[in-house]
């Protein structure tokens, strides 16, 4: 396992090359000029502008520009924001209230959905099972703003149980709201994942040998049905953990949650390649480390893998 593991560690190297050299491409292809945006309806003092762009090296060219940037990160220097505030700085403010967020969301959706999906999976055809496929689909089909607003207006306006905005003030009680929007439609996903996989193996041959052998339901169905059914789910909340932290730009908008999400938003709209290539980047780590470590766990899950 050492082997593989120094493996896929190895592995980063090409992908973050690749990823931060895509982003920092597609950033730079951006029309408008972002000197030019900082400086709003003002007019612009050429000198200035000039002193910007040597400041920023917006004054050579791409590849120029990509070097300047590879060269801080490995000596950890993000470089600074158009607002003079440094990029690393940025993130330490942002990334704790976004890491907070998506684990909760990740709670959310693992606690609820594989304890529904069991449920519905071990009542497949039943009532119970009927109601949970019908809530999923609901939750599947409302589009996350719509869930938000509708969320926020009855739970924190309507009723006043939670805050309608979260602001500066992101404890677990504020943050609880958020993260069930976030998390609202994996959690659909987690539940039909864990259903399907659960009714699969409650017909498998190593089932019903479990059972002729005189377990109890409870032993059967916690080591033999729930371990087994479990790969598919883990591998899909492993895959999520970054798409929630990539993904928190609409509740983080909805809530006013000052995380990753709204950073990254300002960023993209001054055109600020660093900022937004460092946000990205350390996303895209954030899902590598989730994926080895997910792929980590399948030995766990099941001994019969084996890492070559």
């Amino acid at each position: 396992m050492l082997w593989y593991t120094g493996r896929r560690l190895l592995q980063f190297i090409p992908v973050f090359l690749g990823a931060t050299l895509l982003i920092y491409a597609m950033v730079f292809a951006l029309p408008g000029d972002p000197v030019a945006a900082l400086f709003g309806d003002k007019p612009v003092n050429p000198q200035v502008a000039a002193q910007i762009r040597a400041q920023y090296h917006l004054d050579v060219g791409f590849f120029q520009q990509y070097l300047y940037y590879l060269k801080g990160v490995v000596t950890f220097d993000f470089g600074k924001s158009f607002s003079g505030r440094p990029v690393l700085e940025v993130m330490q403010s942002a990334f704790p209230t976004t890491i907070k967020l998506a684990f909760m969301a990740l709670a959310v959706e693992g606690i609820l959905g594989i304890g529904l999906g069991l449920l519905a999976g071990l009542r497949r055809g039943g009532f119970f099972d009927g109601t949970v496929l019908i809530f999923s689909l609901l939750i599947i089909a409302i589009p996350v703003f719509v869930l938000g607003f509708v969320l926020q207006f009855v739970f924190g306006v309507k009723l006043g149980w939670v805050n309608p905005t979260v602001g500066g003030n992101a404890t677990f009680a504020n943050l609880l709201l958020p993260a069930f929007v976030l998390g609202g439609v994996s959690l659909a996903y987690v539940l039909r994942l864990t259903r399907t996989s659960v009714a699969e193996n409650l017909t498998a041959d190593f089932v019903r040998t479990a059972t002729a052998k005189g377990l109890s339901r409870r032993r059967v169905v916690t080591v033999h049905v729930l371990r087994n059914s479990m790969i598919p789910v883990v591998t899909f909340l492993g895959a999520d953990l970054g798409a929630l932290m990539g993904g928190a730009i609409v509740t983080e908008g909805i809530f006013n949650i000052p995380g990753v999400g709204n950073a990254l938003y300002r960023a993209v709209r001054a055109g600020e390649a660093p900022t937004v290539v460092s946000i990205v980047t350390v996303l895209i780590l954030v899902f590598i480390v989730a994926s080895l470590l997910v792929d980590l766990l399948y030995a766990i899950l099941d001994p019969r893998i084996r890492y070559v």
